[in-house]
């Protein structure tokens, strides 16, 4: 590992971990989440909760205008549309939310893969957003936000 690259990779590896394959902390991850689910159950609202579906778009959609930015292009998403997710109503839109997910995870962490440590004290689309590091850290925290959510959710689907 080049020596400008340990906290890049420390990052990635995160990433990766909370969305894609990891077992470290919560024992579980989002793909794994999501991947033995059906429409009905990522759909499926518990009590007044978000259903794994919404969670999964709104993490999603974070990742898309994110990996905007880190190829190039501007910021594009708000907040205010992160949860306007277009209806689930049958396996097929599940299957294409669900593959569109783990193309931008993927893409996602291969994207930081390239990015320097000396990228992560630059500033993030806008200064008013602060640096490429606060912004991928956020992104991680957000995500073992979520993931805990689905993780209960799931839980109750389960055991229902």
């Amino acid at each position: 590992m080049e020596s400008n690259q340990i906290r890049i990779n420390l990052i990635a590896k995160r990433l990766s971990e909370v969305l894609l394959d990891g077992q470290w902390i919560t024992n579980t991850n989002m793909k794994d989440i999501i991947t033995d689910l059906d429409w009905e159950k990522a759909t499926q609202q518990v009590n007044s909760y978000n259903s794994i579906a919404l969670l999964i778009f709104h993490i999603n959609y974070y990742l898309d205008g994110v990996l905007n930015v880190l190829n190039g292009g501007k910021l594009e998403i708000r907040d205010k549309y992160s949860y306007d997710m277009p209806p689930i109503e049958s396996e097929e839109d599940w299957n294409n939310l669900r593959n569109q997910f783990m193309s931008n995870a993927e893409s996602f962490v291969e994207k930081v893969k390239t990015l320097s440590d000396s990228d992560l004290e630059n500033n993030f689309a806008n200064a008013k957003y602060g640096t490429y590091q606060r912004n991928l850290d956020g992104m991680i925290e957000h995500a073992y936000y979520h993931l805990g959510q689905m993780a209960l959710i799931k839980k109750t689907i389960l055991t229902q």
